[in-house]
């Protein structure tokens, strides 16, 4: 894979950064092709960059795929981004190599799951939707969501739609963006929520679109190091009101930092008060909440059991929702159920667990029993899907209909997560990042397996 040094990558992510004015930009159709043919929309070439305020679409981040015979295809992962305002977009994706079989993977804005391993015979096409949701830090004209330094520049919070294309020599012909008027799910959490963007971290809330039909958008509003009281103080609970709408839902999940002693703790009353406030206020607009208990850290007793480590908090949230009359995700009780099946051994596979040396540059071991790898976070967002389908909530109506019923005390292996890295690692954890001068590099190679 190419390698690019951090000034290049940390050019790219500046670009990125969001420039707010008084005349907001108007979403817009995207009709893509790859190749020289515009026949049908605008050519992408390989000569054809994303730039900030220059060049509206095109490549973006990592280099350019090869494009050839209508087809852009690559080794590596490659980026398309498109200029587009807050809101939600259906992208139309076809896929297919004309002399190579293919299967690719698609992500959106930081690492958030769409499609998972689209498979192509040699000459065969294959069309598949999903919705995107996009947002910026503007909540009115007067205010806006308080971003840390290591936001900046983010993927979630700019003013463009990025798509990426990882997986066995991904191959895509054509891409169609447009702007559609759907339902959304509102994520509200900490970093075992959050779209992580680095490797080789990873939450349930990036890898729950890929669970959801294309009448539906996922706005994960999570942030690493939250707590109900910050997200409120930050206006990210704001945000989410400017725009959450009847027949939404919004998905809350709090506790890991709530807890901690220091300037940041929320106590027992407070955090069930704010809940009831959250809970108000999306009623009030007519969505419908959901509280979800926070899944427990990898903290074992010596009989093979999970011990509890979130104190009274997960408990509380039983408590509103039973006072309230709302519904319950107790990912708490899946996540102990889930974690005593695999184990002590068994969930060094879940969550970041590396020796020294597993990815390139990484002098330090990884040793975090609190966040998950991408095959962690899977198997906690398929707790989620499951507590849906299992309690038939309203939302189960937009899961898609290939998707599969899922026991928490029988985990999928670890081998069901077999994707090329993504491009971007750090060593940090996602809560201890600063802001772009961080380790944000690009890696150079595939981890060695576990």
């Amino acid at each position: 894979m190419t390698r690019y040094g951090s000034g290049q990558i940390l050019a790219g992510l500046l670009a990125a950064t969001v420039t707010l004015s008084a005349n907001a930009a108007q979403p817009a159709k995207w009709n893509l092709t790859c190749g020289n043919s515009s026949r049908h929309g605008k050519p992408l070439l390989a000569a054809t960059r994303y730039t900030s305020g220059q060049q509206n679409f095109g490549f973006d981040l990592t280099a350019s795929p090869q494009v050839q015979g209508g087809i852009c295809s690559s080794d590596t992962p490659f980026f398309i981004s498109v200029a587009e305002p807050d809101g939600d977009y259906r992208v139309t994706l076809t896929f297919g190599g004309k002399d190579a079989a293919s299967v690719t993977t698609v992500k959106a804005e930081a690492r958030r799951l769409m499609l998972w391993q689209v498979s192509t015979q040699p000459g065969q096409s294959l069309n598949q939707s999903f919705v995107v949701n996009v947002r910026t830090p503007s909540v009115n004209k007067d205010e806006n969501v308080r971003l840390k330094p290591r936001e900046i520049g983010s993927l979630e919070w700019d003013e463009k739609l990025t798509l990426e294309f990882i997986g066995q020599h991904p191959a895509v012909r054509t891409v169609k963006i447009e702007p559609v008027n759907v339902p959304t799910v509102y994520l509200a959490g900490d970093s075992t929520v959050v779209d992580q963007d680095k490797e080789p971290w990873a939450a349930w809330g990036q890898m729950l679109p890929m669970f959801f039909k294309d009448h539906i958008a996922v706005a994960n509003e999570a942030e690493s190091g939250e707590t109900i009281a910050s997200f409120e103080g930050e206006h990210r609970f704001d945000k989410i009101f400017a725009t959450i709408r009847a027949g939404d839902y919004l998905l809350m999940q709090f506790a890991h930092n709530d807890q901690k002693t220091g300037p940041g703790f929320v106590s027992i009353p407070t955090y069930k008060d704010l809940q009831r406030h959250s809970i108000a206020m999306a009623q009030r607009h007519g969505a419908h909440p959901i509280l979800v208990t926070s899944m427990n850290r990898r903290d074992f007793a010596p009989d093979g059991k999970i011990e509890a480590t979130l104190g009274d908090y997960p408990e509380a949230m039983r408590e509103v929702a039973r006072e309230q009359n709302v519904p319950l995700i107790d990912l708490n009780a899946m996540s102990k159920t889930l974690f005593e099946a695999m184990g002590p051994d068994g969930t060094l596979k879940a969550f970041v667990h590396y020796p020294a040396n597993t990815f390139p540059e990484q002098s330090e071991e990884l040793k975090d029993n609190t966040h998950f790898n991408s095959y962690g976070a899977l198997e906690l967002a398929k707790c989620i899907v499951e507590s849906i389908r299992q309690q038939r909530l309203a939302l189960r109506k937009f899961l898609r209909s290939d998707t599969t019923h899922f026991d928490p005390a029988r985990p999928d292996p670890p081998a069901i997560w077999n994707l090329p890295i993504d491009p971007f690692l750090s060593e940090q954890k996602p809560y201890e990042r600063g802001g772009l001068t961080d380790d944000y590099r690009l890696l150079n190679s595939s981890p060695s397996r576990r």
